[in-house]
């Protein structure tokens, strides 16, 4: 998909402080950065705090006032995760926290979703049950689990849920429910991811059992609970959650511990088998490199490995499970790649390309791998700028017809919105649902997939507007040479933390082309030259029919300021997001 490069209208806010460099003062002012106070990257600035009553989240109180009497009572207490990054982190922090709380009866299961799919069901219910567990506490699920909770009262245990997903109409009727997207929460920051809920929960948790002497009586010492941001931060990176003020303070906290050495084993051993360098650590870091390891297991194994890494009581086992999980993230790469290979092979069967594409891409093989349906949507959606919705068969059970899929979306369309109006209007056409904006699950009958694409593909283009489907890079201009620095390059990491709706800064500019060559297969190695300074660059995943262009002698590229660290030594690289010849 040809991409159409917008330079960002400059907008530079005088309120901003006196030593900030110009530049760096327009690139916060177009991220709407409008006082000092919105930099000052604080846990005292935190929204909702246990201070803040009238911010708080809702439900806080019950579900404290629950936890408290399992832990004076020595309850059973299961946590019940999700079997990715942000799951995985959620589970870790309220394993480790309620320890730090003095309970020792406490324990987690995390679905496989290769036998039971997402979240509390029913049947992860009875599992937990035949464990002991008299009490459930999901993290990154459960807002749209009626059945589950259903079940689970059936069965006599006590339910908090922790979420941060959107509800559907009906709420489960669990006995506390924290979520700052429930109706009638106060909360501001409405992008808390699971792990983010779960801090808040275990914060004001602390509060309330100081409050009841408990930690006097029970003899225990109060716990920080700032030695949690480092899961906080991972978590809420690797599920891309928008990074407004409340969640880059949660990222820059945890950031900092981490590199100043304090973290968790599991998370130092991540970094290490990811080649990054700890003290240097940045938020593209958790998203890029630690998050998809982790991930990887719920992908292709079982989560329990990944969150058992996070919990790792020392360097060497962990550093066993982190490189485990390294080899299934390699392991998911080949898969991954070969599904993306045969479904762009699909769409070119359809007589589809990147000038005559349909509103919306849906795509089923029976073959497929149900753990990498959802980066395969992903790449396909960044590739075409469609909504996408990737599907695998559900069960190994041939007599089982439901398939599972996983959907991305494109700025301008709400998928889940999108979900939830066909499943009003065409009842029993998706068996069940949910997710974000940007990100959905959801699963149909395989017989009813030519149906679904006819319908998703209609609602997609009375929903979408022309202009929504042209792919744009949003660029803060033109770079003067003076900036093209490593000093500059430094300044703007520090800046950061960068993210999701907090976007790392992007620069467009013509070069002179002075070498090319294809590294790794299909990254595009560059140097090239302004105003008599030479530059290395790098464009990963190039069209390899496209480049290297023999006829090329200059270039315009989009891309990011970065520096590469290389045998001790550090330079300034181009990290190029589009190439085109001129």
């Amino acid at each position: 998909m040809t991409k159409k490069i917008v330079r960002r209208e400059r907008v530079v806010d005088d309120h901003l402080p006196d030593h900030l460099a110009p530049i760096i003062k327009q690139i916060y002012a177009n991220r709407g950065i409008e006082k000092t106070q919105q930099l000052e990257l604080k846990v005292a600035n935190l929204q909702g705090l246990v201070s803040d009553e009238k911010q708080a989240l809702k439900g806080l109180e019950q579900a404290c006032s629950l936890l408290h009497q399992a832990l004076i009572n020595k309850t059973n207490i299961v946590i019940v995760g999700d079997f990715d990054a942000d799951g995985a982190t959620s589970t870790a922090l309220m394993m480790v926290a309620l320890s730090l709380m003095g309970s020792t009866n406490h324990s987690f299961l995390v679905p496989n979703r290769f036998e039971y799919g997402y979240g509390l069901t029913p049947e992860i219910v009875d599992i937990a049950a035949k464990q002991g567990a008299q009490m459930l506490v999901t993290v990154d699920n459960g807002i749209s689990c009626v059945a589950g909770v259903k079940r689970a009262k059936e069965l006599g245990l006590q339910v908090i849920v922790t979420d941060h997903h959107l509800p559907g109409h009906e709420l489960p009727n669990a006995d506390a429910i924290v979520n700052p997207n429930q109706y009638g929460c106060p909360f501001p920051s409405k992008s808390l991811a699971g792990v983010g809920v779960a801090f808040y929960v275990m914060l004001a948790l602390r509060s309330h059992l100081r409050e009841k002497s408990y930690f006097t009586e029970q003899k225990i010492n109060e716990p920080n609970i700032a030695q949690l941001l480092d899961l906080v931060a991972l978590g809420t990176v690797a599920d891309v959650v928008s990074l407004d003020s409340n969640n880059r303070i949660l990222v820059e906290q945890g950031l900092k511990r981490i590199r100043a050495g304090q973290t968790r084993p599991g998370i130092q051993a991540l970094i290490e088998v990811a080649n990054k360098n700890q003290q240097r650590l940045v938020a593209s870091d958790f998203g890029y490199a630690l998050g998809p390891r982790i991930n990887a297991a719920g992908r292709l194994d079982d989560m329990s490995y990944g969150i058992n890494c996070l919990l790792a009581p020392d360097l060497a086992s962990a550093r066993v499970m982190a490189r485990d999980l390294d080899d299934l993230n390699k392991a998911r790469r080949e898969i991954e790649q070969g599904m993306q290979t045969e479904a762009e092979s699909v769409l070119k069967s359809l007589s589809f390309n990147e000038t005559n594409l349909p509103n919306a891409i849906a795509l089923y093989q029976q073959d497929w791998h149900q753990g990498v349906i959802g980066i395969v949507a992903g790449r396909l959606k960044e590739k075409f700028h469609r909504p996408c919705v990737v599907f695998a068969k559900g069960s190994e059970d041939q007599k089982n017809t439901e398939i599972k899929g996983s959907a991305r979306s494109i700025p301008g369309l709400h998928i889940r919105d999108l979900l939830e109006h066909i499943d009003s209007q065409h009842p029993n056409l998706i068996l069940k649902f949910g997710g974000h904006a940007m990100a959905a699950g959801l699963s149909i009958n395989q017989q009813d997939f030519d149906k679904f694409e006819k319908v998703f593909n209609e609602l997609a283009g009375k929903w979408l507007k022309p202009e929504d489907l042209q792919s744009i890079i949003l660029s803060d201009g033109e770079l003067n040479i003076k900036h093209l620095t490593l000093t500059f390059a430094e300044q703007l990491r520090d800046a950061g933390p960068w993210g999701q709706n907090f976007p790392e800064p992007l620069f467009d500019d013509t070069f002179k082309l002075v070498q090319q060559r294809i590294v790794g297969e299909k990254h595009l190695k560059l140097v090239v030259e302004k105003q008599g300074e030479v530059f290395d660059g790098i464009a990963f995943n190039v069209d390899v029919k496209a480049w290297p262009n023999p006829q090329a002698k200059q270039v315009h590229l989009a891309y990011r300021l970065d520096v590469n660290e290389f045998r001790g030594k550090r330079t300034v690289q181009l990290l190029v997001e589009n190439i085109t010849s001129c």
